[in-house]
């Protein structure tokens, strides 16, 4: 693609409706360069405060293509997994006109499909678990009962988060490959279920922007995903994040660039898949070094959440540098400052749970006693308006996010926020970020 120059207004579609994309565009809101931000008609109610409501249905692309035309968007985020699966990214470029932030459905696969992922880090030789692909539910079940430590069971597929299950026992691992292959409760995102070795250690998010021959690794990030204090309970979508983590030093971040990002995307090279957007490396810091439990191929939620609320640099220039190979000519800085985001969710997640319940105490939440240089921004996620009050609507609720002079105290201003906000069963984890005192202290 030759250099298409950003433009001194840019009208932007953000394609997205969660705690993702109201962080995104919070932080797009704020470039100098913004036109008219335009959003999902559905989005939750913090997206809907600040963009415009796009008219159109956002998966027909001929009627969208044509309104982006008319609106004269030359820009387009993509937020969610499912869009990039779906090969959006693709569908609506239409440079020099338009230009699009997130890698097509190919490169996007590194997401969408796990045994494919497994495939493009065996053959760059990526460090990750040694694992084996099913789609047989007898010859999966013999291979775990092999099995003499642990094991991690995992549909192939978009699952939100909740795909993979931490298997202690033989008996656990059996379950999670009959709720795959024979319950189907992940639908056709379980057709393929991959077994791999369970690895040790605390888990890093390494993000990188990528325009298709070069990087930017952004401060990482250090995500929560199960349900419970101390790490316990089932997997969920996430509960909270916080930035930086003194777990991700340089020499950490050399390796990580080294062994796992370059050789990934040139990988992919290989197989004439350039990838431009986010790609995402979640890590186990094993005693053997990081190895990659995941990829990602947009930017995480809640790990954005911290990150957007740190950045210092032009969100709608960064993404057109990164949509049009020109990230070596833009500069971008995070805050001095450390972010933690709390994630506020409805009583019965990540199962079933209640929807319409109405959100007391926001305006509480953001006004609690902090010190100077102190800031809150609450992010919403499964959220909507009915009759005028912002209700429930989602598992995860909110996304209270605190700015301090470090992630203890970032934590505890989140949790002290999180907690003036009142619905019926909301619940939240009081010890986000606690893991990064521990790491500090050693």
């Amino acid at each position: 693609m030759s250099k298409l120059r950003c433009p001194d207004k840019v009208n932007v579609l953000l394609l997205g409706t969660g705690g993702r994309e109201h962080a995104l565009a919070w932080r797009l809101s704020k470039s100098g360069r913004l036109g008219t931000l335009w959003v999902e008609a559905d989005a939750n109610a913090g997206i809907l405060e600040i963009g415009r409501a796009c008219p159109e249905p956002t998966n027909d692309v001929f009627r969208l293509s044509r309104w982006c035309e008319r609106e004269n968007v030359s820009l387009v985020v993509i937020g969610p997994e499912a869009p990039l699966a779906a090969d959006m990214a693709t569908k609506l470029s239409d440079p020099p006109r338009r230009v699009v932030f997130g890698p097509s459905r190919a490169g996007a696969q590194l997401e969408w499909d796990k045994a494919f992922a497994k495939q493009v880090m065996r053959a760059a030789r990526v460090p990750t678990a040694d694992g084996r692909v099913f789609t047989d539910v007898d010859q999966a079940l013999a291979y775990v009962d092999t099995r003499i430590d642990g094991c991690v069971v995992k549909a192939t597929g978009l699952c939100a988060g909740k795909g993979v299950v931490v298997c202690k026992s033989v008996a656990e691992a059996r379950k999670a490959v009959e709720d795959c292959l024979v319950r189907r409760i992940f639908g056709d995102a379980g057709t393929t279920v991959l077994v791999e070795d369970l690895l040790e250690g605390p888990e890093v998010s390494v993000l990188a922007l990528c325009d298709g021959r070069s990087f930017w690794i952004l401060d990482p990030a250090q995500d929560h995903k199960r349900v419970g204090e101390g790490d316990t309970g089932p997997n969920t979508g996430g509960m909270g994040a916080f930035s930086p983590t003194p777990r991700a030093t340089p020499e950490l971040l050399r390796i990580v660039e080294r062994d796992v990002l370059v050789p990934t995307v040139d990988a992919l090279k290989r197989m004439d898949i350039p990838f431009r957007g986010v790609l995402y490396a979640g890590l186990m810091l094993t005693p053997a070094g990081p190895k990659v439990l995941e990829f990602n191929t947009r930017f995480g939620d809640p790990e954005t959440q911290p990150l957007m609320a740190r950045l210092r640099g032009d969100l709608v220039e960064l993404c057109w540098a990164t949509a049009t190979g020109q990230l070596d000519e833009v500069e971008l800085s995070f805050d001095s400052r450390a972010a933690c985001c709390v994630v506020v969710c409805s009583k019965g997640y990540p199962g079933s749970y209640p929807k319409g319940l109405e959100i007391e105490g926001l305006d509480e939440a953001k006004a609690v006693e902090r010190n100077p240089g102190e800031d809150i921004v609450i992010f919403h996620a499964g959220t909507t308006r009915k009759g005028g009050k912002v209700v429930t609507n989602g598992g995860r609720v909110l996304g209270v996010t605190a700015l301090a002079r470090d992630v203890a105290r970032a934590s505890e201003l989140a949790s002290l926020a999180a907690s003036r906000i009142r619905f019926e069963g909301a619940f939240f984890r009081r010890d986000i970020g606690r893991t990064a005192e521990a790491a500090a202290s050693r």
